[in-house]
């Protein structure tokens, strides 16, 4: 039987960019799972749950909201494969429109760019 590798939180927090603190609070608000304990009560978090603290951050990233990855974790710990599904393709649409209105804006100011750096240079002048 192969041991699974654990981690402590300080790794976690390590390899997540997450302080310790925000890790205990995602614990107690219920966005990751209480992790198994060692015999001295301290945390021992597996890969799952490093996966998971990953997953979260990334979905805050693109603006989830904590109320949001709260339902979304719920629905993933009663294995409501449905919701889970409905809830990331939902999300992913709101992050489609984000990058195009992004796009978008990002045109306009590489055009603003352009017109400034043709000011700059003297281009724009007529003779």
């Amino acid at each position: 039987m192969k041991i699974e590798e654990t981690f402590t939180i300080a790794e976690i927090s390590q390899k997540t960019g997450l302080s310790q603190d925000t890790i205990r609070y995602y614990e107690k608000i219920k966005l990751l799972p209480s992790p198994k304990r060692s015999r001295n009560g301290q945390r021992e978090y597996v890969q799952l749950d490093l996966d998971r603290v990953l997953f979260v951050t990334h979905l805050k990233r693109t603006h989830m909201l904590l109320k949001k990855i709260q339902e979304y974790m719920k629905y993933s710990f009663e294995k409501n494969d449905d919701q889970c599904y409905n809830m990331l393709d939902e999300h992913k649409n709101k992050i489609e429109a984000q990058i195009t209105e992004m796009l978008a804006t990002l045109d306009i100011l590489n055009y603003k760019l352009n017109h400034f750096q043709e000011i700059k240079t003297g281009k724009h002048m007529k003779p």
